[in-house]
Order: structure tokens, then sequence, then C-alpha cells
């Protein structure tokens, strides 16, 4: 409906009777329309609280006054040196002494202001407002509009006790309720079916306590869908009539075009066994956590052993002799833990119907041809990453055979993940939603504009985290967040949730997630996620984050780039020569320089060695390391950058990692930085170093899907959108799809195509893929070290003071070999093994370590390298009268007998 015929209607001028309700069902039936883009109006004003506000850098003359403005029909106009038009009254406001709110900190210093306190402010917000600096005469010096939600959080306050938001059918009704306090009307569209038009339109009724608007339909409406009609104001189409899907939806037709009732408690949403089904039990702790990050549709979109109509969905996992469920039963026997899906809530990137899929030609290993079909397709083709939040509390819907059952394939997927011994993961993605404003997939910001997004000092859109980033630190996100996870442990049985840049959200908020979850599980439900600092939440800028300097002590883990970096080399955001010459301990540092990689000081590789000695005992502030200077610190006390390197306060608050979905896999990171000559053997050998890295260190292990069968993506830093050709997984474990084309050129062209032609060298060599005897070596030592990890306590330790009293790190310090790492760990008083040493040797060649002080003692190979799969090291590493051989790029473990 236009802002005219919308504005007649709600002053009563026209639109009456049935005439009304042909026109409101109408709109409810209308496609949501892609408007004219609109430009966000300056809000450079913050209510503080229910009555003060604060107008950053404005300075009064005498004379002159602050008017706030207000218009129910959105016609203010404020031009400079003129009146104001088309404004309904405006409140005279006086200085307030008002002390500015510490969640106001960041704002600029102001003028305080106080609204009357006869005004009805809850009446008031839901017009168009503006704050107008006058001049006696009346004439418009300044004008700004307002950010509400310091007015709203603490107006409706009591909304966040509610606990019925949605649709909620019973055997004799069904009632529905969304919070959407500055709304003038709000009304339900019900349709009869899933599929059909809409056939009548409900009035809702606003309660003022809460600002929830509510209605109550009879019978139960399971299975039929349902939209709101919201009329209210926006700060970039004046009143508008929005026809909008419900926040809290827990199912959608496809394309999340409506929203549709379901009962998640119904047996008709559940598979068979569901409720009786028991949760794998073998996590004591957080750190008995091993993690292999997924993503669905790589999973089996490619699993010629799946049948065609499952391949990319749900119920891929349950084929469970296909050849993807046999490699993670395989790897769960091993010790795997955890599987941790990449998104898998409703997102807005891919269709969920008719998706594209793109015919990739054959092709030389380091052509442009393939990226080249992939992108020509890829804003509609079946895949993405999926951090593109549209609806939290619905599974995302191209996963589904049919976008109808989404939840109970979903479940299904989860049950046999659980019968294969697994626990299940969620990528949570609650720092941004994939549109705001009046675009089609906006959802939040259509129902209350302005309150659940976080906004800079002139009101825009904050998009640090790469989209439309939300507000946490206000009360009715933070409750969206924390009741959407609730639902998924509750409803869905998932056991552990990773959260995407979690820095941008409060460490209260997640504080208070973490107890509801726990409670809604009956048991510990773990978190961990990106604690990065940075954007304008950066440095506690808002709000004390749950960042990776700001989580010690809450028990959630945060991911370590600490060890990460140190063994990769460089950093993410290299290129050009860059990304060669900045070798990292795994891949030549100083000791196998590449090309580029010459000159480097031998510093430089000490220093990483310290950095992987930090990584290996868990980031743990208070744990002392004796560095290649011979000083004697706390990891807290050891700079990384300008951070301290230990960060942790326990082991369960750090995730170690080398690989992940983000950037090139440690495949793809080796071809750039082993110097080329490197055989495919000795290539095989640094991906399971790596390994190694992250399953002898203290915390959570945290391993990328297919890292254990020598993952590539081509050389793709950045395969977010990059299709099914650069994400696929081969469980035949024939290719690792190492020279499949030059990767896609939006992220990997580089400044003057020095990107691509670095990689072109390396994709046109054959000598750099594996073939499938590499590939099997590697499956089978990684699953070693899985059972290395899982049968050795020690590597697993739960509390800072027990790894402050059993590790340490024989022959550091001082003219070390930083080639050559070995950790020990003292078993004294705990059951199982009374010592473990192990030993991870980097260098291209045989490297030997004397410890007289072991001279006595009877280290022996651990029990799995005895029978394991790497030969090298069950000929070669020896102990013998305090002196430890180690093979070439090899990674031994010794226990004492």
């Amino acid at each position: 409906m236009t802002t005219r015929a919308l504005t007649a209607a709600l002053l009563g001028l026209t639109l009456v009777g049935s005439a009304a309700r042909a026109a409101n069902l109408d709109d409810c039936n209308a496609e949501v329309p892609t408007p004219a883009a609109g430009a966000r109006a300056l809000a450079e004003a913050y209510f503080l609280d229910a009555r003060v506000l604060q107008w950053p850098g404005l300075v009064l003359k005498a004379g002159e006054r602050v008017v706030l403005h207000h218009a129910r029909a959105a016609t203010l106009r404020a031009p400079a040196g003129e009146a104001v038009a088309g404004s309904d009254g405006g409140l005279l406001l006086s200085p307030s002494s008002a002390a500015l709110p510490e969640r106001f900190r960041f704002i600029g210093q102001g003028l305080r202001l106080a609204v009357p306190a006869d005004v009805d402010l809850k009446e008031l917000l839901r017009e168009q407002l503006l704050l107008v600096h006058e001049a006696a005469d009346g004439r418009v010096i300044a004008a700004t509009g307002l950010q509400l939600p310091g007015a709203l959080d603490a107006l409706y306050a009591a909304a966040e006790q509610v606990a019925d938001l949605g649709a909620h059918p019973t055997r004799t009704q069904t009632g529905f309720a969304v919070w959407a306090p500055t709304a003038q009307r709000v009304q339900l569209c019900r349709h009869a079916t899933a599929q059909g038009p809409a056939v009548s339109v409900e009035p809702m009724q606003f309660d003022r306590a809460t600002g929830v608007w509510r209605a109550t339909v009879p019978g139960d409406l399971s299975g039929r869908a349902y939209r709101y009609l919201v009329d209210v104001v926006t700060p970039t189409h004046g009143l508008v009539r929005n026809v909008v899907t419900d926040p809290y939806s827990v199912a959608l037709t496809a394309d999340s075009r409506l929203s549709v009732v379901a009962d998640l408690a119904s047996p008709a949403l559940k598979p068979a066994g569901w409720d009786r089904a028991p949760r794998p039990s073998r996590v004591k702790a957080a750190t008995d956590q091993i993690i292999y990050e997924l993503h669905v549709r790589d999973f089996s979109v490619s699993d010629a052993s799946v049948r065609p109509a499952w391949r990319g969905k749900y119920l891929a996992f349950t084929e469970a002799r296909s050849d993807g469920m046999k490699h993670l039963t395989a790897l769960a026997h091993a010790g795997l833990t955890d599987v941790h899906l990449l998104p898998v809530f409703d997102l807005a990137s891919v269709p969920e119907r008719g998706c594209k899929t793109p015919v990739v030609p054959q092709a030389a290993p380091d052509s442009e041809a393939q990226q080249a079909a992939v992108m020509a397709v890829a804003a509609d083709d079946c895949f993405n990453w999926g951090y593109d939040p549209w609806h939290f509390n619905a599974p995302e819907g191209s996963y589904a055979t049919d976008p109808l059952r989404r939840v109970v394939e979903f479940r299904q997927m989860v049950l046999a993940l659980h019968r294969a011994g697994l626990r299940v993961g969620m990528d949570m993605v609650y720092n941004h939603m994939a549109a705001a404003g009046q675009h089609p997939k906006s959802v939040l910001d259509r129902l209350v504009p302005g309150y659940y997004h976080r906004l800079d000092a002139k009101g825009q859109i904050e998009r640090s985290t790469c989209c439309d980033n939300t507000a946490t630190e206000h009360r009715m996100m933070a409750k969206l967040m924390i009741d959407s996870a609730a639902l998924w442990v509750r409803e869905y049985k998932i056991d552990s949730m990773r959260f995407d840049l979690m820095g941008h959200q409060p460490r209260e908020a997640m504080e208070r997630l973490q107890r509801r979850v726990d409670a809604q599980a009956g048991r510990p439900v773990q978190l961990l996620g990106e604690g990065w600092n940075f954007g304008e939440v950066a440095n506690g800028a808002r709000f004390v984050q749950a960042s990776q300097l700001s989580l010690n002590g809450s028990g959630i883990g945060a991911f370590s780039d600490r060890a990460r970096d140190a063994a990769r080399g460089g950093g993410a955001g290299e290129g050009g020569d860059a990304s060669v010459r900045n070798q990292g301990w795994l891949n030549g540092l100083v000791y196998a320089p590449n090309a580029l990689g010459g000159g480097r000081p031998p510093e430089d590789l000490l220093h990483a060695a310290d950095m992987i000695r930090v990584g290996l005992a868990g980031s743990v502030r208070s744990v002392e390391l004796t560095t290649w200077r011979g000083e004697r610190r706390r990891l807290d006390a050891i700079a990384y950058g300008d951070q301290p390197a230990g960060f942790a306060s326990e082991p369960g608050e750090v995730v170690n990692y080398v690989e992940n979905h983000d950037n090139q896999t440690l495949f793809d990171v080796n071809a750039l930085k082993l110097p080329l000559a490197t055989s495919r053997e000795d290539r095989a050998r640094v991906q399971m170093l790596g390994a190694a890295l992250v399953a002898f260190s203290q915390g959570v292990a945290y391993f990328h899907a297919g890292q254990d069968i020598l993952r590539s993506k081509s050389l793709d830093r950045n395969s977010y959108d990059s299709g099914d050709w650069f994400n696929r997984l081969d469980w035949r474990y024939q290719t690792n799809h190492f020279g499949t084309g030059l990767p896609p050129r939006q992220d990997n062209f580089g400044a003057d195509g020095r990107d691509w032609a670095l990689a072109k060298e390396r994709l046109a060599d054959p000598a750099i893929a594996p073939g499938p005897a590499e590939i099997a070596w590697a499956r089978d030592v990684f699953r070693d070290l899985l059972r290395i990890r899982a049968t050795t306590p020690l590597l697993r330790l739960r509390t800072a003071a027990d790894i402050k009293a059993r590790l340490s790190f024989p022959a550091s310090g001082p003219g070390q070999n930083p080639t050559l790492l070995a950790l020990r760990l003292d078993g004294q008083g705990l059951a199982g093994q009374r010592a473990v040493l192990a030993l991870i040797n980097v260098a291209p060649t045989a490297q030997s370590l004397s410890l007289p002080q072991e001279a006595g003692a009877k280290w022996v190979p651990h029990p799995v390298q005895r029978q394991g799969a790497d030969a090298r090291v069950r000929r070669e590493a020896r102990f013998a009268e305090g002196r430890f051989d180690v093979p070439a790029r090899s990674a031994a473990v010794f226990v004492l007998n």
C-alpha cells in the first residue's frame, strides 16, 4: 500500500468496512516489494532511558531551544532556516542533570534533555519523531532523528519475560504474539494452508505493558501459513505497511515467503525413536571435545554412494552405509566427539527451490574456465556457507527434500549422528542479519525499525561483521538470541554451539545464554566462538565483549590464533608475494626457505616455536614458559602483537585449530609456502604435523572437515560463495581437488593479478596434488592422532592448576632446537599413564633430543603408535639412555612404562 493511502486509512478518511478488509487482504497476499532505495534519516540523538535524551555536539545559545516534533503520518519536514512543517505538535525540552548511563559511554558529549513528565512517551514512539534545534523565532537551525533503543528497553523491560512470542497451537486454539512496540497497528494474515493465499485478516491487540501484539484464533492451525501486516514509521520510507514473517518462526514455506504454524512437540514432526534416543555421553568436560567442522552440502553433494535425491541434504546423514557416513563413523570410533555444522538455520543466500547447477568444463588445472562457470550462477546456485541469517529459529529449507519437511528431516540428521556416536554442534550467527531496512529479506528492521541493529553516531547501521550488525546489547535482541539458542537445544537436541564473531556480543548476554541452554538440556552445553576484537565494539567501546581477552573465567571457549598463525605463517589478510614469503613453523620458516622466504633471522623461528608452546599449553594465562631469550614468564606476560599470548583462565576457554572453513585450507597454505620441490609424501606429513599440534594441545581440539584427507579448495581463500566445485569432499580418497582450476577471481586475483599468477604456477605443477596413497596415509595417521588424544587424559587436562603442575617443555629456552618441540606431562596421582612425552619434528631431516634427566626412565612408544599407520615413526622413533630420536617431519609420542 502506498504511504498516501496508508496515511488516509490510518486517519479514517478512506477504506472503511468491507473495502478496508479487502485492501488488507490484498496486502496480505502481496509479494514483499523491493522499494526504491531510501536514505536512512540522520539520527544523531539518543534516548538514554524512558525520559532523558542526549544530542551529542549540541550547544545552545541564548534564546535558542530544542523541540521534539512528532507526526503520526510521518509528514515532518525541517528545512534549515524555515519553520518545521507537517508537525502534529512540538514538545519543548528542558535541560536534564541526569548522569550518562554506562551503556551509552561511547557517545559524544552533548546536552542532555528531558521529555516533560506528563507526555505519554509510549504513544509518542509510535510516531515519526524529529529533534529540532530552533532559533527564538522558530526557524530551524539543525534537526536530527533519534535512536530509540534506550527508551524502548526502559519502557518495555517487561517484554523480556514474555514466554510465548511466535505462534503456539493447542488442540482448541492458536495464539500469535509479536513484539512491535513502535507499530501503529499490527494485523494477522491467515492462510488456509501452507501453500494457498491468505483467507482472512485478524486484528491484533496491543499490550502497553510489554509492546507485544496478540491474537488468538479458534482451533489448531498447525500446518497453516501466516504473516503480519505492520503499519510502522521507518527511518527510510516514512509511514509504511510491511507484510512480515515472524522472527520467531519455527517453520516456513519455500524460500521463507510465509511463516508456518508448527507444534514442535507434535509426533508428526518427530522421527521414530526421537524422544527416547539417548545423546552421546563421552564429553564429560569441555576439553574432552574433539570437533569436526562440516558443511551439510559439502558432506554429500559429491558422494555417489548417497541416493541422488538426498545428496546435499539432511537425509544424507541417515545413509549409514554411504562413504561419508562410514568416514564419520570411523572418526567417531577413533575419538571424534562432535560434528559442528556450518549454519543450518534459515538462511537468505540459497534458493530453496530451483537453485542452479553450473556446468563446469573440463579444463586445465590452472585454467580460468572453471571459476568463470561457477561464478556465472553463484547468486542463484545451491551453495553458500550460510552466514546470512533470515530466521534464527527454523532449519534451512534448501537442505530438506521439501522445505515443508525441514523440521523432521533436520531431526532425522541429528538422530543419525547421535546413533553414530557423534554429538551435534551448530554454528550460531547472531551478530548480523542478511538484510535490514526495507529490503525484502529484512525481518527485524521491518518490524521495529532502528531497534535490533547497532547504529553509528549518524544513525546508520554498522556493518563491521560484513553485513547488517545486530545489537545484542539491546534487551530484546539479546532475548531473541537466548530464546533461539534454547530452542535449538530443547527441540533439536543440539549438544554444543559455535558463535560466529562472538566478540560483537556482550559477555553478560553470552553468560545468560549459557545458563539458559544448560537448564534446557539438563547438562552443560559447551559454547565456543570467535572472540575477535574489532569494529565499533572493539576494546570494550560499548560493553564488555565476549572476546578473547574479556571471556576469561566465563567457561566459554574462544578460538586461539596464537599457535595457528605461528604454525601456518603470515595471517588471514596477506596476499601477493607475502603469501609465499611469510612461512610458518610448519612449512619451512628459516629451516627450509622457499624461493621468496630467504633472509629471515633465526629469531623469527625461535619466536614461532615459543608461540607453538603457548598453544600447546592452551594459551592459559597463568602457565609459565622459559622463552628463547631465557626469560621465565607467565603466558599473559608474553606479547602476541599488542595482546598477551596467554588469554584464557582455564583450558576449556581455548579452542585450538590450524584450519577451518575460513581462509585457505592448510594444504593450500602449504602449497604456497613450502618449497616447490617438496614431495607429495612430505606435504602429507606436514599436514599431519598441523593436526598433531591440535591433538597434543591443552584445550578444545577443532578440525576442519577434510583436513584429515588433505582437503584443497584449489587455493581459494574465501570459498563462501564458490559453489560445490571448490568446496567438494571425496570420501573415496582418490583426490583432494587441488588443481581443479584457478580459484574465483573476486577474492583471489590479487593486486595486479599477482595472487592468480602464484596460484597458476602451483596449480599447473603435477607434483603437488596428492595421490590416493598420500590421502589414505593422512586419513589413517589422523585417526591415530585422535586415538592418542582420546586415550590420553593428560592431553585433555581440565584445569589451569593441573596444566601448571603437570606440563613442562624440555629443552626450551636459550639454545633450543626450534624445529623439534617436546612437551612432557606428569601423570603422578592420576589414573592412566605415569607420564607422556610428545615430540614434533618439523625439520626435513631426523632430529634428536637429549634429556639426561630421563636417562634412567623407561620410555616406550605410545600404544597407538606401536601399531600405527606411520611406518616411519614405527621404525625410527626411538628412546635410549636419555636420547629421543624423531624421524623427519614426524610426531612421536612416548609413555613412561
